[in-house]
């Protein structure tokens, strides 16, 4: 290796090491002022930089605010995508039991990252709007669903759920935009089911258990398995 590549290696491991430091500063302040008051200057004097310095990293707060949230999902999406190859993909597993090991993945993740929770699940930040760029980490945990899903329909494992005349053109349409090979039925279901996983774990992440719910563990996997049969999925 000659000299000018090895110095081009060390300034490439540099800023990977820089910016993890302020990733991770910036995750510090999600979690001790939320999302609306992260401040580059704020993360670059804990850092001890420049603010000059921190902006060749990321330019604007919303660039950095990206990248967190990318991150998240993608965090989140290997949890789904681990919990969903350790329970096998083969039919015998059962399709409502996937469901349920998915879904578990998901509020575990929740529950051992909060502040990134509620980045990408919580309120929507003041004066940012995601870029398409955060679009294919944001799928990652919806595909694994949907794979779920697929296997069902291809084998004897998918009952279509009813569906009201009013809402079949917009579920032929939703169907049409992201599952064509899907019924509009099942579609229809799914993105419901979909809202509420996520309304159930906020409303734990949240507080909104309290006194409500004491087993939540059980109560969660319960209403898991009630979404899966919401969707169409049925036991084997």
């Amino acid at each position: 290796m000659s000299t000018a590549q090895g110095a081009k290696g060390a300034r490439a491991r540099a800023r990977i090491e820089v910016t993890a430091a302020i990733k991770d500063e910036a995750r510090g302040q999600l979690a001790a002022e939320g999302a609306a008051k992260l401040s580059l200057r704020a993360v670059a004097r804990e850092l001890g930089m420049a603010s000059s310095a921190l902006y060749r990293y990321f330019p604007s707060r919303d660039d950095l605010l990206t990248a967190l949230i990318i991150d998240a999902y993608n965090s989140l999406g290997e949890a789904a995508e681990a919990a969903e190859a350790a329970g096998g993909t083969v039919a015998d597993a059962g399709h409502v039991r996937r469901w349920t090991v998915v879904c578990e993945a998901v509020r575990e993740w929740a529950l051992a990252h909060p502040y990134e929770y509620a980045l990408i699940y919580g309120s929507p930040v003041p004066g940012y709007t995601a870029p398409d760029d955060t679009i294919p980490a944001a799928g990652r945990v919806a595909y694994v669903f949907m794979g779920i899903v697929r296997d069902a329909h291809q084998g004897p494992g998918l009952a279509k759920p009813p569906l009201p005349a009013e809402l079949r053109p917009e579920a032929q349409r939703m169907a049409a935009d992201f599952a064509p090979d899907l019924p509009p039925e099942t579609v229809a279901a799914f993105v419901a089911a979909w809202a509420e996983l996520f309304g159930l774990i906020g409303f734990e992440l949240f507080g909104q258990f309290n006194r409500v719910v004491e087993d939540r563990e059980t109560f969660f996997r319960h209403a898991a398995e009630r979404l899966a049969h919401g969707v169409g999925l049925v036991f084997p």
